[in-house]
C-alpha cells in the first residue's frame, strides 16, 4: 500500500492500483469498468453479468476512500465511456499488462504481487480478522459455491455486512499504507 502511494506513472494507472485493493474485484473487471456502472452518490458499482467470470451480476459497495479515487479519476476520464481507456484507443480498455507492469515498476516480482493478488490478500486478512461472515467475504469476491444444493438455496447477498466490511477494509488498507497502527504502551 505504501508503494502504490509513491507510484509516479500515469494517473489512470495509479487510480487502478488504488482501486484494486479497495474493491478486490478481478483485474479484468476493473479494467473494463464503465462510468455508467457507477453510482458514486450511493457508493455502489453494479457490474453486469456479461462482465463477470461466473456470468452473474455483482454489486460492489464502495468505501469512501474508493469514491474519492473515482471522483478524481472522473475528472480525467469521465467524459468517456471507460474508467481506464487504452492509451491507443478510447474505445478499448487499458491493457491487461498495465497493472502488473506498474507493480513491477514499483519493485514487486510476479512471485511477490500481482493485480489478482489483492483478492487473496483481502480474503486472507478479512477471514483472519474473525470479524466477518465467511459467506459475506465470498459474496464480495463474487465466488459461487461449488456445492450445487447449497448454491441453489444460499442466495443471500449479505449487502449490509459487505458495506460495513468494505469500509473496515478500506480503513485497514489506510492503516497498512501508514505502516501499521501505533499502540501506546503504559508505563
Amino acid at each position: 500500500m505504501r508503494a502504490i502511494a509513491t507510484y509516479e506513472g500515469a494517473p489512470e494507472t495509479k487510480a487502478a492500483l488504488g482501486l484494486l485493493p479497495l474493491t478486490f474485484v478481478r483485474p479484468g473487471e476493473l479494467r473494463a469498468a464503465e462510468w455508467a456502472e457507477f453510482d458514486l452518490d450511493a457508493a455502489v458499482w453494479a457490474i453486469p453479468a456479461e462482465k463477470m467470470k461466473m456470468k452473474r451480476p455483482h454489486r460492489v459497495p464502495l468505501a469512501p476512500q474508493a469514491v474519492v479515487i473515482l471522483r478524481d479519476l472522473q475528472k480525467l476520464t469521465g467524459a468517456g465511456k471507460l474508467l481506464f481507456p487504452s492509451i491507443r484507443s478510447a474505445t478499448r480498455c487499458m491493457s491487461e499488462n498495465t497493472i502488473n507492469a506498474a507493480l513491477r515498476r514499483l519493485g514487486f516480482s510476479k512471485d511477490e504481487m500481482t493485480g489478482h493478488g489483492f483478492r487473496s490478500a483481502a480474503s486472507s486478512i478479512l477471514n483472519e480478522s474473525g470479524l466477518w461472515n465467511s459467506d459475506a467475504i465470498e459474496r464480495q469476491l463474487a465466488h459461487v459455491d461449488n456445492d450445487s444444493i447449497r448454491r441453489a438455496y444460499a442466495r443471500a447477498d449479505f449487502w449490509d455486512e459487505r458495506v460495513r466490511m468494505m469500509a473496515w477494509w478500506a480503513d485497514k488498507c489506510d492503516e497498512l499504507r501508514r505502516g501499521g497502527e501505533v499502540v501506546p504502551l503504559r508505563a
